[in-house]
């Protein structure tokens, strides 16, 4: 018999339908699921080897759990995923606030409507879409809220004494009996509040009010929390901690490769940037670097984490700062250049806390700082270490050439060193970029020789690069002032002193003449 013709009660038992737990339904399915190589979780990147195998036993051991880890860790997500291995529909007492078992019925409703109408008793089928609960921990959430309280309007409509069960009204948690139920940020729940979770998962069962109830509600708990030291906001009280079986670590991506996989999943690109805007490889790995450089930095408040969402918000700034600059100029076509990683910038703020001296130094300032830390990180994984040409050796009889290998990155700093300086105005043209670009001496023919292959548009990013490379390993200097990025020599940058005497006042120039 087919799910849709069981209507009552009596069908259901000739149908031969046997109740079971939702953990015991939950861990069933799992191992069908691991027994046929699918995957249990989609779409959780880097979990595959630590926090996927670490649900798995907990499932598989019918245990509620806590997802213990800081923001961005894909914790909801994991809670919600778990809904994919209930079954698709189950029986339900049609009219069930709590979603009565028809065969083990639990509130008064359904055992009262059972004894009028016995094996005509209605039933419908409860998809496992309704049947998960979700719940953010709030300092003003009550018990009422989560578990219930009397409902004096329902009385009065109904003309029930107060201590008639049926005046109850029923919170979130016994609705989501039979289902899955999650608590996030589990330490912003008041102490007094957890603790009324106590007996509910220890023994199955809620009070309200003055109630003898006990109705052991069928629930798989899921909580979420950032760890009890990390925050200043609350803590979980212990005996609750204690009730909950599995505690399962998250984490961060661990790898750039894990990273740019999740931004790649979940940025948000509308078909026309997609389709005008190139963003290389080398842009989407700066921009996941950020993030890295962030989790380490001494300004970062590193017990409040820094989300996965920094980079997917930033890869979409990225993508839509040039977005901008191609419609100001009518182009038809552009790609994302390191200068335009300044769009990043509000990405980064917002996304980040500081401690006192990252607050002193100012949240922009420290951005700024994060992005020319991700250039220098990624540059060596391009071209050649840029330390060793700040070595200066005794050269003895080598030859010229022989210098110039020593010190890869000689003619384009000595073009700078020579009085030169490069602007490259945020918003111009790519094809005024790439002639700026071109007037750099020895920049073309080195980028030419560690990438030969590269095609143009790719060539200039990568001079683009070098240019910032160097100034993150203070080799050139980088200014960025109304709009544009300035290249100077390092040390005339320094001085800034021009044909000046430290008096203030224009040397003449030296005359052999005059001297005699």
């Amino acid at each position: 018999m087919k799910i849709k013709d069981i209507n009552t009660l009596g069908q259901l038992k000739k149908s031969g339908y046997q109740p079971r737990s939702v953990k015991e339904e939950i861990r069933a399915n799992l191992i069908r699921t691991i027994q046929q190589k699918e995957q249990p979780f989609t779409g959780i990147i880097g979990y595959e080897d630590t926090v996927i195998p670490d649900t798995e036993r907990a499932i598989l051991s019918k245990h509620n759990m806590l997802f213990l880890g800081l923001r961005g860790q894909a914790k909801t997500r994991m809670a919600r995923q778990m809904v994919d291995l209930l079954d698709e529909y189950i029986p339900v007492i049609a009219g069930s606030e709590i979603n009565d078992d028809p065969l083990q019925p639990l509130s008064k409703f359904a055992r009262d409507l059972i004894a009028e109408h016995g094996d005509e008793t209605p039933i419908r089928w409860l998809h496992r879409s309704e049947r998960y609960g979700e719940k953010l921990a709030t300092p003003d959430v009550s018990v009422a809220d989560l578990i219930g309280d009397i409902d004096p309007i329902k009385a009065a409509n109904l003309k029930l004494s107060f201590a008639d069960e049926k005046v109850i009204h029923y919170g979130i948690i016994p609705r989501s009996n039979r289902g899955i139920f999650v608590i996030n940020e589990l330490p912003d729940l008041q102490a007094r509040i957890q603790v009324a979770l106590f007996n509910i998962l220890q023994e199955g069962d809620i009070q309200i009010r003055g109630f003898k109830l006990r109705m052991p509600l069928d629930i798989l708990f899921v909580f979420t929390a950032n760890p009890e030291d990390y925050t200043n906001r609350g803590s979980i009280v212990t005996p609750l901690k204690d009730r909950i079986q599995s505690q399962i670590l998250t984490h961060y991506p661990k790898t750039i490769e894990h990273s740019l996989a999740i931004t790649e999943q979940e940025a948000s690109l509308s078909k026309e940037q997609a389709s005008l805007v190139n963003i290389s490889d080398l842009i989407k790995r700066l921009i996941e670097q950020v993030a890295f450089e962030a989790r380490n930095n001494e300004y970062v408040d590193r017990k409040s984490g820094v989300s996965a969402r920094l980079t997917i918000a930033a890869f979409e700034n990225a993508v839509s700062t040039a977005e901008r600059r191609a419609l100001i100029h009518g182009e038809t076509h552009t790609q994302v250049w390191i200068s335009d990683l300044s769009g990043i910038i509000p990405a980064i703020t917002g996304k980040i806390e500081l401690v006192y001296e990252g607050e002193q130094e100012g949240p922009y300032q420290v951005a700024v700082n994060l992005l020319d830390k991700a250039i220098r990180s990624q540059f060596l994984t391009y071209f050649p270490n840029p330390e060793q040409a700040k070595k200066r050796r005794p050269v003895g009889k080598k030859s010229v050439e022989e210098k110039e290998v020593e010190n890869p990155y000689k003619a384009i700093i000595r073009w700078f060193d020579a009085g030169n300086h490069l602007d490259l105005l945020m918003d111009s043209k790519d094809e005024t970029r790439i002639h700026n670009l071109y007037k750099v001496d020895g920049l073309y023919a080195f980028v030419k020789k560690h990438y030969p292959q590269a095609n143009e548009m790719q060539q200039a990013l990568l001079m683009e690069f070098v240019l910032h490379g160097l100034a993150a390993y203070s080799l050139i200097s980088k200014k960025t002032i109304e709009g544009k990025i300035e290249f100077k020599d390092l040390i005339g940058s320094m001085m800034n002193l021009g044909d000046m005497n430290l008096g203030g006042e224009e040397e003449d120039d030296f005359d052999e003449n005059d001297y005699k």
